[in-house]
This record gives C-alpha cells, sequence and structure tokens, in this order.
C-alpha cells in the first residue's frame, strides 16, 4: 500500500505543534546548525584539507538533492557554479514567492514550521560563505511575511543568526522581502531585480546567470522554500542515507499539491518515485478518488505550465529490466510521480501540483482559464510571449463567449508554436505555450466541434428573416444548437 513519508512536514500537522522557536527546540530544532558549525577540516589523500563548507557541498551534491520549484535541478551542481574568485560577496536568496497556479505546499512550512526554513537557510548560507540573505515571499502571503520575521526575532534572540552564530565566528543576517504579487518573480532572475527595486524584467543568460551576476551584480544562489528545507535533513542523517530515499536519481521526498475534482485535495508528502499518479488520486491515503458517478477526463502533473495528460494516455518509458534498458508501455496512472518518468511522458513534475480534471470539465473553459491568467502575468518584455499569450487568451475568450471557428484549434497551435524555443528571455514563453500546445493536441475534437456550433448557429442567425426580432434570432439560434 502507498503511504505518506514524512520527512520536512513531520511535525507540521501534530496536535499541539506551534511555529514558534520553544517549540522547534523541543522537536530537535537547530541540532543539525549545531551539527554543521561543528564540522572539523578534512584531510584530503593529496594532503589538502576540505573545510566545513565545503564537506556539507560536497554532501548535498552526494545526495543528490535537486531544486523542488520547478526545474528539477541538482541543487548541488546549482551551488559549485557559484563563483567564489571574484572577491564579491556572495548572496541567497530563498524563492517563497509560490504563484504557481495549484502549487500550495511552500506555504505549510512557512505557516506550519517557518524555524525548519529558517535552519536549512542558515546551513545552506554557511556552507556557501554567505553573510547576508534574503526571504523573497509572495505579497499574497501576508501572515506567512509576519511568521518569518517573527521567526527570525526569535532565532537572533537564540543567537541562531547575527554576529558569531552560537560562538563559531560565523555572521549571517536574513531579511524578508514581499513581493507584490507577480508570477514572474518567481522566476529567479525577474525575482532578483525586483528585490533590487526594479520593474521584474527576467534577465538574459548569459551573461547573467545568478550564480556569477545576480543580486547587485555578484554571485547569487536562488533555492525554493522545500530545497532549502531538505539541507537541514541532509546534514541530519548524512547524504548517503538521504540518498537512500526516493529513487536512483529522484531521491529524497517531495510535497505535493492536489487539487481539483479528487473527494480529498490536499497536500501529501512522498518518497520520490515510490507512488504512482494513479495511487496519489485514488488511494484512500491521498486522493480518495474522483466525486461519485464521474470519470477522469485530464491531470496536469506539475502546476499549471505543465503540459496536459489525457486519461487513458499510454507512454513507452525504458526501464531496467534484468539490467538492461528495455522499452516498457506505461498507463498515465501507473507513472511513477518523480522528475524523469514525467520529463520522459512528455511533461514534468514542475512545482509538484497535481490539478485533476473530472468529466464535467469543458476542456476549452479550462484553457481559456489558464490562458487568461498568463496573458495578465506576462511581463512584455519579449514580443512574442507579450502578443503571443494575450492573443491566445483572445482567441479562447472568443470561443467561450459564442463566436468560436472551426479553424480556431489550428490557429492557437500556431501561436503556440512561435513563443518558445529561444525566442524569449525567460521560460514564461513555454509556460504559457505549453498548456494550449497539449490542450489542444489531446483535446483537438472539443475545440473543433465547439467552433463548427457556434459557426452554424450564426449561419443560421444571419439566415432569419430580417424581419425577425433580436429575441426571435436568439430563439432560432437556440433551437438549432
Amino acid at each position: 500500500m502507498p503511504a505518506e513519508f514524512r520527512l520536512i512536514l513531520k511535525y507540521a500537522d501534530e496536535p499541539g505543534y506551534t511555529p514558534d522557536i520553544d517549540c522547534y527546540l523541543r522537536h530537535g530544532g537547530y541540532e543539525s546548525l549545531k551539527k554543521a558549525l561543528a564540522i572539523q577540516p578534512k584531510d584530503l589523500p593529496d594532503g589538502k584539507k576540505m573545510s566545513a563548507p565545503e564537506q556539507i557541498r560536497d554532501d548535498v551534491k552526494t545526495a543528490g538533492l535537486r531544486g523542488r520549484g520547478g526545474a528539477g535541478f541538482s541543487c548541488g551542481l546549482k551551488w559549485s557554479f557559484v563563483d567564489r574568485r571574484s572577491g564579491k560577496p556572495i548572496y541567497l536568496i530563498c524563492n517563497a514567492d509560490e504563484s504557481e497556479p495549484g502549487t500550495f505546499k511552500d506555504r505549510q512550512i512557512i505557516h506550519k514550521d517557518p524555524h525548519q526554513l529558517i535552519e536549512g537557510m542558515i546551513i545552506s548560507c554557511f556552507a556557501n560563505d554567505v553573510h547576508l540573505a534574503y526571504l523573497y515571499i509572495r505579497g499574497e502571503m501576508p501572515e506567512g511575511a509576519k511568521l518569518l520575521n517573527k521567526a527570525l526575532a526569535e532565532a537572533h534572540a537564540k543567537n541562531f543568526l547575527g554576529k558569531n552564530i552560537l560562538g563559531s565566528g560565523y555572521d549571517l543576517e536574513i531579511h524578508v522581502h514581499r513581493g507584490a504579487g507577480a508570477y514572474i518573480c518567481g522566476e529567479e532572475t525577474g525575482l532578483i531585480e525586483s528585490l533590487e527595486g526594479k520593474r521584474a524584467y527576467p534577465r538574459i543568460k548569459p551573461p547573467y546567470f545568478p550564480a556569477v551576476l545576480g543580486l547587485y551584480m555578484c554571485p547569487t544562489i536562488v533555492n525554493n522554500v522545500e530545497t532549502l528545507c531538505n539541507v537541514k535533513h541532509i546534514v541530519a542523517m548524512g547524504a548517503a542515507e538521504f540518498a537512500k530515499l526516493g529513487t536512483p536519481n529522484n531521491t529524497g521526498t517531495r510535497i505535493v499539491s492536489l487539487s481539483g475534482h479528487v473527494k480529498q485535495p490536499g497536500y501529501f508528502e512522498i518518497e520520490v518515485g515510490k507512488v504512482t499518479i494513479g495511487q496519489l488520486i485514488n488511494d484512500p491515503t491521498f486522493g480518495g478518488g474522483l466525486r461519485d458517478g464521474r470519470k477522469l477526463k485530464a491531470v496536469i502533473p506539475g502546476g499549471s505550465s505543465a503540459k496536459v495528460f489525457k486519461a487513458g494516455e499510454k507512454f513507452k518509458l525504458k526501464r531496467k529490466v534484468d539490467g538492461k534498458d528495455t522499452e516498457v508501455e506505461v498507463d498515465m496512472l501507473d507513472l511513477p510521480y518523480d522528475f524523469d518518468s514525467l520529463i520522459a511522458a512528455g511533461s514534468m513534475s514542475g512545482s509538484s501540483a497535481i490539478i485533476v480534471m473530472d468529466d464535467s470539465v469543458d476542456i476549452v473553459e479550462a484553457l481559456a482559464n489558464l490562458s487568461e491568467f498568463y496573458a495578465h502575468e506576462s511581463c512584455g518584455q519579449c514580443t512574442p510571449c507579450r502578443e503571443g499569450s494575450l492573443w491566445m487568451s483572445k482567441a479562447l475568450h472568443r470561443m467561450t463567449h459564442g463566436e468560436g471557428r472551426a479553424t480556431d484549434a489550428d490557429y492557437l497551435v500556431k501561436i503556440a508554436d512561435n513563443i518558445p524555443g529561444g525566442r524569449t528571455i525567460c521560460a514564461f514563453g513555454e509556460a504559457c505555450s505549453w498548456p494550449v500546445q497539449s490542450f489542444v493536441a489531446k483535446f483537438k475534437d472539443e475545440f473543433v466541434a465547439k467552433g463548427k456550433a457556434d459557426e452554424e448557429r450564426r449561419a443560421k442567425e444571419s439566415a432569419a428573416p430580417k424581419s425577425a426580432t433580436p429575441a426571435e434570432r436568439s430563439e432560432l439560434a437556440t433551437a438549432v444548437k
């Protein structure tokens, strides 16, 4: 039977567990920080020594930790790119701008266990010689910002932050910065621009890779809330033990946001790859199945920008069978919920948000809703994205207001195909085009049928006697429809 495996959320929902530092300390809080600060230099075979920060960075890489914010990039590898020779200060930013529709996992940590995030941040800062860090939190989470500021003050009072932390000689300050509710600030360079007080226009990469030219043109690390929490657990249990959780190349746990037409929507922490999409939707431990009398129609597996899966889809994936790579056919519901399986199936786990749609959903309406969001949230810097997201939204608005055309499906795909592929500075172009490309590809018949029905209705209306009143024309069109 599939089951939750709570590592980050181990205490979060326990009765009596509170977000204050005294409760956190009673449950072993800041012990990982003490362990990290006490690590002694390690002798290497070549006679050199590996410092405590270097050992932690090496452990994070060995543990196989991948980013939990969207791309799933190796955290340890990301840290290794940091320019440590420039002489400039290194900054760390926690990306708490949780804005992907369908995603509500990071706020559980912020609201219920903020000190775990702060401890993970302090260890990560120590590992990377960071002395000033920022917590960038989205504007629609005012209570979360209050809780984080309170937690930072408590950590200061106990000497877990500030000057000479726990007598180690290490200094660190962390500040909370509230965003203004822009989706584009979830993109790391857009976030950095916003943090600097400018409009959140993403930067061109290269040359502005944050690891080299980030905040104030200094080397900068940007990590997600859940990612930084995992660093604390890697130090606590050791890289080898952490790597045993999950599956190869997909280690540790993930907090999954499950929403839509399931009986038990919510958030669940699982070992990566140990639970399938079908189990997350249907098992009583998780979603508990669809609403009574309904059938599954579609699943968005990784937040609204991930490509949609159609119920009944099958994929050919490579699997190890008797030690050999073999291509096997896997049903969508049997896909393990991990980074690599979902990518191989043509989508992604993204922000680990699963949106379930049953057969009551009008697919055209659903896509129109998503496209309206992306058209509103485009920063407008790149023409393909600014114009493309708007025109897709306009076309879908027509289709949902009785003005559709049979050719609209092809028209939408033509627009969507001209946005991604290196034509925009950041990945927002992909984020707005992927839903359109996949929805139309998987459900084209519904788009065509809706357009044809509208054309036929309008043709009947125009064929009505000229003497007919508007009410009579509408009645005739309704009868035809």
